[in-house]
């Protein structure tokens, strides 16, 4: 019964949103070494290839993956203990210092188990504990690796965009967020949304704008929410990504020419979008058809 009652909680329940907030913290944890770790598997998975295609020996040759080796410190490579490991708690007894050899640990550690610690906590308070909820979860996650792989690496990986859009097919083959048939038109057309405005730049400045990890993420956003909803995400997207812009060029002094992801940006947009949908639309309405 008690089981139940936490997979098919409703929206609201307090004491189900804060037990999925703990649960985001631990998720966080992992997210942080995905984070890390998938953009270097991207390229040491890359140099091997580039060195078989040339007949060269293989520069990566031991195995490194999400699990092996285990977390070390980067610096002495230390290995990171069970209890120097518990979300946010760890970060703070140690005082943001590795214990071996007291390099500093990077704050952005414990702010991404937190931030989706939090996520997590609201997304269950606003779908519920139900399937919805859990795949909300998945969503969530995947979109919080992408935003900081993005800011990292200007990289939209497929091991992650892909999953998301095929989840968001699935999950809608009956209608669970929107009817299937919403949802292959908004893959094709968040796809094809981006694709024309990349090509359109690239004609008009020989520069290119975007990257095609951009026109993926938003296929998976339409995949998941719908066409309906892809003016609403690319409006509240832009708006953000260009105030950010503007803020980094004027404060932080980042010349132009400096490339700015537009994956976080379209990914927290994704993610309003999929927790207030229904007023999003109702405002990007009001703006388009005063």
């Amino acid at each position: 019964m008690l089981q139940s009652t936490l997979l098919f909680a409703p929206a609201g329940d307090l004491a189900i949103s804060l037990i999925a907030g703990l649960f985001g913290l631990l998720f966080g944890s992992f997210l942080n070494v995905v984070i890390h770790r998938l953009p270097i598997m991207m390229q040491r998975e890359s140099d091997n290839y580039v060195a078989e295609e040339s007949n060269k020996p293989l520069p990566h040759t031991t195995r490194y993956n999400l699990m092996t080796p285990r977390s070390a410190c980067p610096h002495c490579q230390h290995q990171i203990t069970a209890m120097e490991n518990i979300p946010v708690i760890s970060w703070l007894a140690l005082r943001g210092k590795c214990s071996n050899c007291k390099a500093p640990i990077s704050p952005r550690y414990p702010l991404v188990e937190l931030l989706t610690g939090a996520l997590s906590a609201l997304v269950i308070w606003r779908l519920g504990s139900g399937w919805t909820g859990l795949a909300s979860l998945f969503f969530l996650y995947s979109l919080v690796a992408m935003t900081f792989i993005d800011f990292d690496t200007q990289l939209l990986p497929d091991d992650l965009t892909y999953p998301l859009l095929w989840a968001g097919l699935l999950m809608n083959v009956n209608g669970a967020f929107v009817p299937l048939q919403d949802a292959v038109i908004g893959a094709a057309a968040g796809y094809l949304a981006l694709w024309s405005v990349y090509w359109l730049f690239k004609l008009v400045t020989g520069k290119e704008g975007m990257g095609y990890g951009d026109f993926k993420l938003l296929a998976a956003l339409g995949a998941w929410m719908g066409w309906t909803m892809l003016p609403a995400i690319i409006l509240l997207s832009s708006i953000v990504g260009a105030v950010v812009g503007i803020c980094l060029i004027v404060f932080a002094k980042r010349g132009r020419n400096n490339p700015i992801p537009f994956g976080p940006y379209l990914a927290a947009a994704g993610l309003i979008a999929l927790l207030y949908g229904a007023p999003l639309t109702a405002f990007t309405l009001g703006v388009v058809h005063p």
